[in-house]
């Protein structure tokens, strides 16, 4: 079958990966130079399956409502007069109740879980190099009432079988010795020993030999216009490099994935949310984290990856917007020397921003459509590189024709009616 991928980021690129190793005629069509290079490019570098959970959670609204008045706050909202945002907002409050939480965690989680499961046989089948590290996650808590709660959640982690450890300040130090230079802003941490770490540009630009050596076309600087329908199928592509055709279309293009859907009569609820990373060379090896860290005050990632250190945060809402504020990135740097004052070289940092696919309820949306041959792989949110190898394989068993590895219900379209 000759398929379509649309959208070359980590999502598209895994998807044409499985796709080719099913046997299909595939190519990946994106406006960009090469693959990887919008959301992909800059992200946390966390492969978090168990750390990751629902944003939509209990008693988000009044820790927003708290962020907002906050200096270096990890939510940002710019009102405006679109009501994509403010019917995704909606759907998003909605969801953040105890027991929409846990059906939302769950899914995330048999996603989540699977997709580990299919990244260390891809690295095993291929020896994929992109300065992966597996010492897990440490969630990091500067309060004992971040503590306790933490402690208090860790009911839902026993109930679906996610490995984890509750630390004490020392075993916070033990675990990342160069915290031991901040010893008194540190009360405890929360470990999950099975994620990893790495460059999630490195392993999408990786994965895209491999797939053009499996035979994957890829057809750079071609921005996708529109898709046309012919009945119940899609009959074409519109690029303003010409038109394409397939037997099966693949949209993959984050959070673009709305606008290219609405004209043919499918609301997808998906919202970008913005997110910021700053990557700076390591200036002193001894004094820099080990592995991949979250600072739960101010909800921001700190991942060593080889001589270079990327600290990655921030939810904004602002549309499409791409700009880079000077606030944002003084976040970032803030976050950074406040944990690890002297790890990197400041005067070489580089800033970067992009835009997550956000679903209201956080699943991300894989599978079928109204129309026979367009299949969707978008609104990973926070968790596509996660949840990249998993949907990929998923999406590529489908359009085959076979059963997925997993049970995809409550990933699909369909859960939006």
């Amino acid at each position: 079958m000759k398929v379509l991928v649309l959208g070359s980021g980590v999502i598209g690129v895994t998807t044409a990966y499985y796709l080719s190793r099913a046997g299909h005629e595939v190519t990946v069509l994106d406006r960009a130079t090469a693959p990887g290079m919008e959301t992909s490019f800059a992200n946390g570098g966390q492969i978090s399956w168990g750390a990751g959970s629902p944003w939509a959670a209990p008693g988000i609204v009044g820790t927003a409502f708290k962020w907002l008045f906050k200096p270096h706050s990890p939510l940002v909202l710019h009102p405006r007069l679109d009501p994509a945002m403010w019917s995704w907002l909606f759907q998003f409050l909605r969801n953040a109740t105890p027991a929409r939480y846990a059906i939302n965690k769950e899914r995330m989680l048999r996603l989540a879980r699977y997709s580990h499961e299919c990244l260390k046989q891809l690295r095993q089948d291929t020896g994929i190099q992109y300065d992966a590290t597996t010492r897990g996650t440490l969630i990091l808590f500067r309060t004992q009432k971040d503590l306790d709660d933490a402690a208090a959640d860790t009911a839902l982690l026993e109930r679906f079988g996610v490995p984890y450890q509750l630390l004490s300040r020392a075993g916070c130090l033990g675990h990342e010795p160069a915290l031991k230079r901040v010893t008194n802003k540190i009360v405890g941490g929360l470990h999950f020993p099975e994620d990893e770490s790495g460059d999630c540009h490195a392993f999408t630009q990786s994965l895209t030999r491999l797939a053009e050596r499996a035979g994957v076309q890829f057809q750079m600087q071609t921005t996708i216009q529109r898709l046309e329908a012919s009945d119940n199928d899609i009959a074409r592509v519109i690029a303003d490099q010409g038109e394409f055709t397939a037997d099966a279309y693949v949209l993959a293009c984050g959070s673009y994935s709305p606008l290219l859907l609405r004209p043919l009569g499918i609301r997808l609820p998906v919202y970008p949310l913005k997110g910021y990373s700053l990557t700076l060379p390591v200036a002193d090896s001894a004094a820099a984290p080990v592995g991949t860290l979250t600072d739960e005050t101010y909800k921001i990632v700190i991942t060593r990856m080889g001589d270079r250190l990327r600290a990655a945060g921030t939810a904004e809402l602002a549309g499409y917007d791409l700009s880079l504020p000077r606030a944002r990135r003084e976040t970032l740097a803030y976050a950074v020397r406040d944990l690890f004052p002297d790890a990197g070289d400041f005067s070489r940092a580089e800033y970067w921003t992009g835009l997550r696919p956000m679903t209201p309820d956080n699943p991300p949306v894989i599978g079928s459509t109204p129309y026979k041959n367009l299949f969707l792989n978008t609104g990973h949110g926070t968790l596509g590189w996660t949840m990249s190898a998993g949907s990929g394989k998923v999406l590529a068993d489908v359009i085959s024709g076979r059963q997925p590895g997993i049970d995809t219900h409550g990933l699909t379209l369909a859960r939006f009616g």
